[in-house]
């Protein structure tokens, strides 16, 4: 039987493996609800919010909200910076609706607002610079910035609340006929799958109209590109968010694949507007931008003399919850996202090491392989930080064990990786294998730990291991005991430098409807798994952070998750899943990490080299190279690939991995600086163009070039053969940029036809900014720690430039106790000078200045004087490099925790 089992999941794996079926996914025509939503008549609102019921307090104002068929309870909240909270229930349910738990970090902010005006039919307040305009019938709420609308709920008439009702007989008394409905309303097939839906149909939807907004971005996760295209009925099926466990996932489609962040943004010349959906079940979103629909209108305009009106529209759709939505209302790109992580959080600082190499496989074969892996890597001059093992180290695929013959001696694998300065990652699924005997299985068994189906018997599904139960992760009882196996008494053979990969936790189930659990499961609480379908894999994280903070409570965790949501990134890593070696999955590495950061989640990467398949030396030369630029650097393969580590290739493929990787090393400092202020300010680590150059129309759809911070800006190249690359520099003609290769200067100028050949891809550094660089390369950042820095002082057109370095122990919590420095460098009128921005914070890190390095400086300077308040000057020398285009400061030698005055002669 067990064997089997094995083979019935193995078949499976290859059929799904072998591409995606989209016969295992629903359409937005096979969703039931979605469907019907997408019915609902436009212009026909039957929702009236009865102003004779208003109250207003300080912070929020309420009212009925009346349809023919239920009453609810609608309330107004005004939050601080700029945002705004919209809350909906029946006030007498069937049952109750579920409300998100989760995905907020603590109750937000609350502010004041003011009542402009009150008619019965319609109330505006003020908060700030902000209006909001609510209309009594039919129902509809006006967002404006200043004097200018911005957002308008349920403009086109399709807000809908399906309220929870008994199931109605097949024909009413007297023989009268009922209304039809949708033949899924009340229970729903899919394939050979049943959902018997025993709250009955209880969806709701909300239209919002962006006026003047011209592009659409958000709504990750999807293979698409940055920004959003048009959907509807007979143009394509609306983005859907559902975490569905989709092996080798086509690009370019707005299908649902492992994480779900419903957040949009709507961004036009003047305003961008944020909306933040807080809704976990099943949802769709369509979109309308006129950016599509332009040339037609253009058309009709023309003829009727009507201007153009730039607009985005957006129907978000979800089967079940409360109405609980946020808008929020920037006016910039920088101000929503931070808008946006205020509600949800940031990502913690995490470890310096995680920005550094990670190498993995399905799977190394044993202790020896690791060993081996690592001795040649050094041999080989390749950086690495971190080896990672994938479900083969398990003992039979049970968690929280070793494989007893090809891991035996675990905890010495693990301390020789220290001992060179390298950490180690395993897998830990939410999947339990039904085992008699293996301690996870009988625990939860007789604890009453797992998910139940919808008899109330333990649902049983199939994932690796064959026949699975999956824990569940809402009851807290579950979470303690979970949470606990982290720990080194209990997770025998580990050590505090294993860290932890939550992979398969959409959750996959291999022969559930659409390869994940079926709705109506049943979880703690009552809830069925439709109302937290995509809250399962954070609130795993949730448990996995847990472990890891009691195991090693002053040690940063590091968590790598397949599956999100909205407030992931306060506990994990992400990574884009099984992409393919192609390079078209090579492309959409940068879009779909920029609209992942967008959505708060700043730490994301995709395997380098391509999870199916076998790339190329090309093509996996240039992976390094683009993956340089992305915050999570990790080559990963299938099992039934080659062997592509790098020492494997010809001596000029090597040459060039190793100078991507070295490259890479140098910058940590910038990386880890990057995360710091991430943690302080909510602003996404790596960015669209759009975000830092809002104004500019030419670059809302450039989504191949990505920005760190304020700093860098990388260009992927993703094309076979490719001589040349079409980079797009912004800014105009005061903005300067510096090509790393040879720091020649370019202006922002627009596009320009950029050289490549296989040792590059086009690299910039802002003009105006100062980058910190370690430039001693090491085979483990562990070891850089006490390296000297050198700065690359990039000038701008006013021969300035500012930047910032973070310094700290690089792995504990002692930073929370002002441990750390955080330095700013300022470059002006020929000096350098150092100043800390919190003045009581210290570190006394060994850290020196080794060099600066000047770009866009003039070959004059003679000599530099250092002065410090402990010192006379002294004396540096200088040097021009007129093939580098840069001029060197040598050997400044003074700590990172003094202040300092440079200055050119």
């Amino acid at each position: 039987m067990a064997r089997a089992m094995r083979l019935f999941a193995f078949a499976l794996l290859v059929a799904i493996a072998a591409s995606v079926d989209r016969n295992n996914f629903k359409t937005c025509d096979q969703s039931s609800f979605c469907r019907r939503l997408r019915k609902v008549e436009q212009d026909n609102s039957k929702y009236i919010l009865n102003l004779d019921t208003l109250q207003v307090s300080a912070h929020s104002l309420e009212a009925d909200l009346l349809n023919p068929d239920a009453t609810f309870k609608f309330t107004l909240t005004a939050l601080a910076g700029n945002t705004f909270r919209l809350f909906a229930d029946e006030i007498k349910p069937l049952h109750k609706r579920y409300k998100v738990v989760g995905a907020l970090d603590g109750e937000p902010k609350l502010t004041k607002l003011e009542v402009l005006e009150r008619t019965k039919q319609e109330v505006v307040i003020k908060c700030g610079d902000s209006k909001v305009k609510l209309i009594a019938e039919p129902f509809k709420i006006e967002f404006y910035n200043k004097d200018t609308v911005v957002a308008v709920v349920n403009a086109r008439g399709l807000f809908t609340i399906e309220h929870l009702r008994v199931k109605p007989q097949e024909q009413a008394d007297g023989n009268e006929e009922l209304p039809k409905e949708d033949p899924g309303a009340w229970e729903e097939n899919f394939k050979s799958h049943h959902d018997s839906k025993p709250r009955g149909p209880e969806a709701l939807a909300m239209d919002v109209t962006f006026p003047g907004a011209i592009r659409a971005y958000g709504l990750p996760e999807h293979a698409d590109h940055l920004a959003l295209r048009s959907t509807g009925p007979g143009a394509t099926d609306p983005y859907r968010l559902y975490n569905l466990d989709v092996f080798e996932y086509e690009l370019e489609t707005t299908m649902a694949i492992y994480g779900a962040v419903p957040v949009l943004y709507a961004h036009g010349p003047e305003n961008t507007v944020g909306v933040f959906w807080h809704n976990s079940a099943e949802t769709w979103v369509d979109i309308s931008n006129s950016k599509d629909t332009n040339v037609v209108s253009s058309i009709v305009n023309l003829v009727s003399g009507k201007k153009d009106e730039n607009k985005v529209d957006a129907h978000f759709m979800s089967e079940s919850g409360v109405l609980d939505v946020f808008v929020m209302l920037g006016p910039k790109p920088a101000d929503v996202v931070k808008q946006y992580a205020a509600l949800t959080g940031v990502a913690p600082l995490p470890q310096y090491f995680t920005f550094g190499y990670h190498q993995c496989r399905w799977n190394y074969n044993d202790e020896d392989d690791v060993k081996n892996v690592v001795e040649k890597f050094d041999e080989g001059d390749f950086p690495l930080d971190v080896m990672w093992l994938d479900i083969e180290y398990t003992d039979g695929k049970k968690y929280f064990t070793w494989d007893p013959v090809k891991f035996s001696h675990s905890t010495v694998m693990l301390n020789n990786l220290t001992a060179t300065g390298r950490k180690l990652v395993a897998i830990i699924d939410p999947h339990v294998k039904r085992e008699s005997g293996y301690f996870l299985h009988e625990d939860a068994l007789n604890n009453d730990y797992y998910v139940k189906d919808k008899d109330g018997k333990v649902f049983e599904g199939w994932c690796w291991p064959g026949s699975s139960s999956y824990p569940d992760f809402f009851d807290p009882t579950v979470v303690d005991y979970y949470s606990n196996l982290y720990s080194l008494d209990k997770f025998k053979g580990s050590t505090e430098n294993l860290y932890i990969w939550n992979d398969m936790n959409e959750p996959s189930v291999f022969n559930g409807p659409e390869i994940t659990m079926g709705k109506d499961m049943v979880h703690y609480g009552n809830w069925e798994h439709r109302h937290v379908h995509n809250l399962y894999g954070l609130y795993y994280t949730m448990v996995t952070m847990k472990g890891l903070q009691a195991r090693s409570p002053n040690k940063r965790p590091f968590i790598l998750t397949r599956a999100f949501f909205a407030g992931s990134q306060r506990y994990a890593a992400m990574w884009t899943g099984d992409n393919a070696a192609e390079w078209s999955h090579l492309a959409i590495s940068y879009p779909m990490c920029l609209s992942v950061a967008l959505g708060g989640i700043s730490f994301c990467g995709a395997d380098i080299g391509g999870f199916f398949h076998n790339p190329d030396p090309e093509l996996l030369l240039r992976w390094y190279q683009v993956a340089t630029w992305l915050p999570f650097f990790r080559a990963h393969a299938h099992i039934d690939t080659k062997r592509r580590e790098p020492y494997l290739y010809g001596s000029d493929v090597q040459m060039r991995i190793r100078n991507a990787l070295k490259l890479r090393y140098a910058h940590l400092p910038m990386w880890y600086t990057q995360f710091w202020e991430h943690s302080r300010t909510g602003e996404p680590v790596i960015r669209p163009l759009f975000y830092e150059f809002p104004e500019d129309s030419n670059v809302l759809d450039i989504d191949n070039q990505v920005l760190i911070g304020k700093s860098v800006m990388a260009t992927a190249v993703s094309q076979h053969s490719a001589s040349s690359a079409s980079v797009y520099l912004p800014g105009g003609s005061e903005q300067l940029w510096y090509d790393l290769s040879d720091f020649k200067s370019y202006t922002g100028s627009g596009y320009i036809t950029y050289p490549v050949n296989l040792d590059k891809i086009p690299v910039f550094y802002m003009g105006g900014s100062i980058v910190s660089r370690k430039d001693r390369p090491r085979r483990a950042s562990s070891l850089m720690h006490d390296d000297p820095y050198t700065l690359y002082v990039s000038l701008d057109n006013n021969k300035s430039a500012t930047g910032t370095l973070y310094i700290d122990d690089s792995e504990s919590y002692e930073y929370k106790k002002k441990k750390y420095l955080y330095i700013r460098f300022n470059y002006k009128d020929n000096t350098l000078t150092n100043s800390f921005i919190d003045q009581d914070a210290k570190y006394p890190t060994l850290s020196w200045l080794e060099r600066v390095v000047v770009l866009g400086a003039s070959n004059n300077f003679r000599y530099a004087t250092l002065k410090t308040p402990k010192g006379e000057d002294t004396i540096l020398q200088v040097s021009y490099d007129s093939e580098g285009r840069s001029l060197i400061i040598r050997k400044p030698g003074v700590s990172m925790r003094e202040k300092f005055t440079i200055t050119l002669h």
